[in-house]
């Protein structure tokens, strides 16, 4: 239901070094087509960086905040921007920042690799949240105590969490609607071609069958299994069995439609869930290989450096 008595709502934005620009811009361009389309002024919005200096994005484009993080502004929500690794940001004063900000009663946001930092800060405990897919591994292992969902975006009262992309505009749409009504959120949408405003709950990542350019329904079934099981791995007997074909027939299907057999494509998936949690936790090796499904830190070792090139140490190391 929309407000009776509006009143001009004030949004902050602190960009993180290496902060995706289009998460960002996909979450202030509604506030200013709201504006537009209204003829009024409903939202305002600021931009804070860590230092207050100039803070690039990505893509290298460098963005002018308004202020730094010992900003006193006040504001409505603020929401965090980050994408590269939010794990490696460790700015206390920013942290401090934002705990200050929760304190005041400010509604706090994630974006992207966002909401890492919120949970960094201890803004997230105990919390049902959401972040970019490419993070969620490793944010489960650092923050077992937030409920993580993978999720388009969240609300959750005054903790508002999104995973990226284009979800920031559906976000932003679910945040008017609630503001000023459904008219004015389907206005939005319709202005930036969004024929379809998503629902919070829907699925980030395309579907097997899209992303792999895979029709086969058994071997699309068994795929799915696999990302499911990377700390116990299924047997090859097993996953043939769940999608009720032979394990030949199953060898025919990864070989004619992904290129390599059954046992190269799930040590693969593996290894990649391993890279990502070297990069974004401080798991020890060992921890992290018996997470991916590896008997021991020397098996692991020798797999990943055929893999990558490099030994797992040196990951973690450039992080």
């Amino acid at each position: 239901m929309a407000n009776n008595q509006v009143s001009t709502r004030t949004v902050g934005f602190l960009l993180v070094p290496g902060f995706a620009l289009m998460s960002y811009a996909a979450a202030v361009e509604p506030l200013r087509a709201a504006n537009l389309i209204s003829g009024r002024e409903l939202y305002r919005w600021w931009h804070a960086a860590p230092g207050g200096k100039p803070v690039m994005a990505s893509n290298g484009v460098a963005i002018i905040p308004d202020c730094g993080t010992s900003t006193e502004r006040g504001a409505d929500m603020v929401f965090v921007c980050a994408g590269g690794n939010p794990a490696l940001f460790e700015d206390k004063s920013t942290f401090a920042w934002l705990r200050r900000l929760a304190r005041k009663g400010v509604t706090i946001g994630g974006i992207s690799g966002g909401p890492y930092i919120l949970a960094k800060a201890g803004l997230l405990d105990e919390r049902r949240a959401t972040l970019h897919w490419e993070h969620l591994p490793a944010f489960r292992e650092a923050f077992p105590g937030v409920e993580v969902v993978p999720s388009l975006f969240e609300i959750d009262g005054n903790r508002i969490t999104c995973s990226g992309g284009i979800s920031a505009l559906d976000m932003m749409v679910a945040l008017i609607e609630r503001d000023h009504g459904r008219q004015l959120a389907a206005s939005v949408g319709d202005w930036f071609l969004h024929t379809h405003i998503r629902e919070g709950f829907g699925p980030q990542r395309m579907d097997l069958r899209y992303r792999l350019g895979i029709a086969d329904e058994k071997l699309v079934a068994v795929l799915r299994a696999m990302e499911k099981n990377l700390e116990t791995p299924l047997s090859r007997a097993a996953l043939a069995r769940s999608a009720g074909i032979s394990l030949r027939q199953l060898e025919r299907l990864f070989k004619s439609h992904i290129g390599h057999g059954i046992h190269s494509h799930y040590r693969w998936l593996r290894l990649e869930r391993a890279r990502q949690l070297l990069r974004e936790t401080t798991l020890p090796v060992l921890d992290v290989a018996l997470d991916t499904g590896f008997v021991s830190s020397s098996q692991f070792a020798r797999a990943y450096t055929r893999a990558f090139g490099e030994p797992p140490s040196r990951t973690r190391l450039h992080g």
